[in-house]
């Protein structure tokens, strides 16, 4: 499945053994005190609070330990609440029908009595303060002992108890609608002197109580104004509300002049609260009963009624996304339509799935799962769509499934309820699941039934933005590229992969990076997805109320920033790099010099990133590469260093220039060790053992496989100006002379795919004979070397014609400054006695040349290449010529 759920809480498998053991330590008899899951109230201590008190003991309960007991709390035994710092609170009933409360502390995995009411109300909310010393619960009260549902005539409690000791309650509401509560969980240390809790009322208002307590004998808690406790009124005349807890944000929408306005007030640590933005929103709430999103858990809602009411509900993300989900009321036959508004982005998309996808036997409403970077939109039995809130901007780095009989089960069948931190609550069984992208159906969903190239990049960036095993997704893919490196017509594969997983190893750690480092290697993407239509609008950017913004609410508002003023966008190319490289190789070939220290941190940039990537290397290559010099590599790399350092610097205010330097590093050696990585797979695919390069050896089959891999790399790279490991190009034309015939070979070096290195022509001169085959191959290699290269390997081969070619640049050098002067003829100085004389006429002339200053200075260190050696060459290339 593309969505694996990890059980983070089961009620009944974390719960029920300790009511067992509880039970059991009871039946065995004799405590002194009550005891509630380890902690002991001292009987004279067990305050009365007249119809509701604890439960005096197991003791005194020995009914507590029977059977009956734990058939009525499983039967009973349901979630409530959960708490910002993760603790779960639930209630069951006693055999007596009481309404008990505990807590599953999810650090140390123990469960804590809270509070027993010796009433049997139905429990519609509760909530604990931090220090677990304040409980809030609201209960509706049945009339005529009818419990089979609520009645219309029913009356909520809402009550303030202290847990810590137990001391005494106080009534908040007694009315005739539903509340719900929640205490506020402040982001700081040490005990706090006064707490603060919101009441949520049917009655479409939010109210926030503030409660000062004080600390007697320890560690004792009371309330010190129970008689009033001052309130604020937070929201009211509301249709809809959803609570963030992790963030302590409260999102929702009022109907104005008939369009819905959403809001969101922050509470922040200081007790203050703010209204942060509104944002008007076009979607229609008319028919929306009054619903709440995360304020508790409600089982006793008319599910089939919460079914046919639209879906809504809001996602953030650490980088400053703010998401929208909206899904109208679903009629069963009709196409599914669902609306996703990237506020952060500035416009709404709206997906339709295609007539014929949603059959009408389904009963289930839809379902957004918060993943991170990717939104999942589940329709049961029908499809799984993985939407890229992080970059929604193509429709092709979304990935949708349609449905199958095994996508019918990827979520439990009974109504859920979705938590921030991808946490997903199945109300019917009491499980917490944390939500998760599945890498390894991901991989299977590649290799076998990703048909469409926008189903390809989809996974691709799906399996690269799962963080749990970075090693593992480049693993896979590189495997996956290798045999399927053609298989894509739309985008090249090698190109989309070297700069995705870049992105994705340096995103997690510098926020606003997704802002300046390109993700994708796709610039317009307009080709449509097969049973999805597609509508995006422009929307109105949130107006943000508070202008002095921190954390979370300063990311959203560079987002917004950056979506109105800033043009063109930001992301990092190499454009620059491109056009400094071609500026410092042709000064290198005409002789130009730049400032040596320039030249020198460059190179220095370069060397830096080849001892990071030996640094981390696990295990030996097969493939020597980073083992020669190659000058115009080092400097492409050392550039692109530089560049790419002066761009995060500029626009990433406030982050340390070592852990920038640092990450530009990372980045660079990712990109070169994940080609380094592709030439190794495709190496093991194709050779078991260690090969060394041998040029008297025969190519084979998986050598050209090798090749071809290289050459599309090489492609790959070329057009983004990304820089190859040291030793590829020779490593390529070492490879290009094994497979291919000697007419490609030189058309592979004419237009610039292979290209021509010092160590290269260097193994071709040693290791190959003067076969025919061979000279024909050396020759037509020498003569398409640079001069400066040609200098070096010429004198390696031991044949006439590469005398010839010596002499001829000799002479050539040597006639640029000769001036014809009346000189006497000298003929007789020749090592050969052979009289020719124009020749004889020549080589005076070059050995008068050689024996001036200038020309000594010349050609200093040249001292093999003589007017001797010039007449040697000649009489024996003539010798060739004619056959002698």
């Amino acid at each position: 499945m593309a969505l694996r759920l990890i059980t983070h809480f089961d009620v009944r498998a974390d719960v029920l053994p300790s009511l067992r053991a509880q039970a059991a330590a009871a039946a065995e008899g004799g405590g002194a005190g009550t005891v509630f899951y380890g902690v002991a109230w001292p009987f004279e201590e067990e305050p009365s609070l007249g119809t509701m008190s604890m439960v005096s003991s197991f003791r005194d309960c020995p009914q507590l330990a029977s059977p009956g007991v734990l058939e009525t709390a499983y039967e009973s035994l349901r979630v409530l609440n959960i708490e910002r710092d993760g603790n779960i609170l639930y209630t069951y009933k006693d055999i007596k029908g009481n309404a008990v409360f505990g807590l599953y502390d999810c650090q140390t995995r123990q469960n804590e009595h809270l509070y027993t009411f010796e009433r049997d109300m139905q429990a519609v909310s509760c909530s604990v303060n931090s220090e677990r010393t304040l409980l809030a619960a609201s209960f509706v009260q049945y009339t005529k002992d009818v419990r089979s549902e609520l009645q219309p005539g029913s009356k909520c409690l809402t009550l303030l108890v202290e847990i810590h000791p137990v001391n005494h309650e106080k009534v908040l509401k007694a009315v005739d609608s539903c509340i719900w509560v929640q205490f506020l969980y402040p982001d700081v240390e040490g005990r706090l002197l006064q707490n603060h809790l919101l009441l949520i009322s049917e009655e479409k208002y939010i109210e926030r109580f503030h409660i000062q307590i004080a600390r007697e004998d320890g560690n004792r808690v009371v309330i010190r104004n129970s008689i009033h406790l001052p309130r604020d009124r937070i929201a009211e005349d509301f249709v809809w509300a959803q609570w963030d807890m992790s963030e302590q944000r409260l999102y929702y929408i009022e109907l104005e002049k008939s369009k819905s306005v959403l809001k969101c007030i922050q509470f922040w640590e200081d007790e203050s609260f703010n209204l942060m933005f509104e944002m008007p929103l076009d979607i229609s709430l008319s028919g929306l009963r009054f619903k709440f999103v995360n304020f508790g858990y409600d089982y006793h809602q008319d599910q089939e009624k919460s079914r046919n009411q639209p879906s809504l509900c809001i996602f953030t993300s650490h980088t400053g996304g703010l998401c929208v989900c909206y899904s109208p009321k679903f009629d069963s036959g009709e196409e599914v339509t669902y609306s996703v508004f990237y506020l952060h982005k500035g416009y709404r998309k709206t997906f339709t799935a295609a007539p014929g996808s949603a059959g009408s036997h389904a009963t289930e409403g839809m379902t957004f799962l918060n993943l991170g970077c990717l939104v999942a939109v589940y329709f049961p039995g029908h499809f799984l769509h993985l939407l890229n809130v992080q970059h929604p901007d193509f429709t092709c780095h979304s990935l949708f499934l349609t449905g199958n009989s095994e996508m019918a089960a990827v979520l439990p069948p009974g109504p859920l309820r979705v938590l921030p931190g991808s946490l997903v609550l199945d109300c019917s069984s009491g499980k917490l699941y944390r939500a998760a992208l599945d890498q390894s159906f991901l991989m299977w969903f590649l290799w076998n039934s990703a048909h469409l190239d926008c189903e390809k990049m989809a996974a691709l960036h799906c399996v690269l933005s799962c963080a749990q095993d970075p090693g593992f997704q480049d693993d896979q893919i590189i495997q996956w590229i290798c045999e399927r490196v053609s298989a894509c017509h739309s985008f090249d594969l090698i190109q989309e992969f070297l700069i995705t997983s870049s992105y994705w190893s340096m995103y997690p750690d510098l926020a606003g990076v997704d802002r300046l480092l390109p993700y994708s290697s796709v610039l317009t993407w307009n080709t449509e997805i097969p049973g999805l239509m597609l509508v995006t609008e422009e929307l109105p950017l949130p107006l943000m109320k508070v202008y002095s913004l921190t954390g979370y609410w300063a990311k959203l508002n560079a987002n917004l920033e950056y979506v109105k003023y800033t043009k063109p966008h930001l992301h990092y190319h190499n454009s620059v790099v491109r056009r400094e490289w071609y500026n410092l190789i042709t000064e290198e070939k005409t002789g130009q010099r730049r400032s040596t220290v320039y030249v020198k941190n460059i190179l220095d940039n370069a060397a830096r990133v080849i001892s990071n990537m030996e640094s981390r290397a696990l295990e030996p290559r097969l493939i020597p590469l980073l083992q020669e010099e190659d000058r115009h590599q080092r400097l492409l790399v050392g550039l692109m260093v530089s560049e790419l350092r002066d761009h995060l610097l500029r626009h990433l205010q406030g982050v340390e220039r070592k852990k920038i330097e640092q990450r530009v590093l990372d980045y660079v050696s990712k990109q070169l060790n994940l080609i380094w990585c592709m030439l190794e797979t495709s190496w093991r695919k194709h050779s078991a053992r260690p090969w060394v390069l041998h040029l008297n050896n025969h190519g084979s089959a998986a050598h050209f496989e090798v090749f071809h891999l290289m050459t599309r790399i090489l492609d790959a790279t070329s057009s983004l100006c990304v820089p190859l490991p040291p030793g590829f190009h020779s490593l390529h034309t070492l490879l290009g002379v094994h497979c291919l015939p000697l007419y490609n070979l030189l058309h592979y070096i004419d237009n610039g795919v292979l290209l021509l290195t010092e160590t290269a022509v260097t193994r071709l001169m040693k290791d190959l004979d003067n076969s025919e085959k061979n000279e024909q191959l050396k020759f037509s290699i020498i003569v398409r070397l640079p001069l400066c290269t040609g200098q070096k390997v010429f004198r390696l081969w031991d044949h006439p014609m590469s005398s010839n070619i010596i002499s001829r640049n000799h002479v050539a050098q040597m006639l640029r400054s000769y001036k014809k002067e009346p000189r006497n003829s000298m003929i007789g100085k020749s090592s050969f006695s052979t009289e020719f004389l124009p020749l004889n006429y020549f080589i005076d002339i070059l050995a008068g040349l050689e024996s001036s200053h200038q020309a000594s200075r010349d050609f200093e260190g040249h001292d093999s290449v003589d007017a001797d050696f010039v007449e040697e060459a000649a009489l024996k290339h003539t010798s060739v010529l004619l056959g002698l």
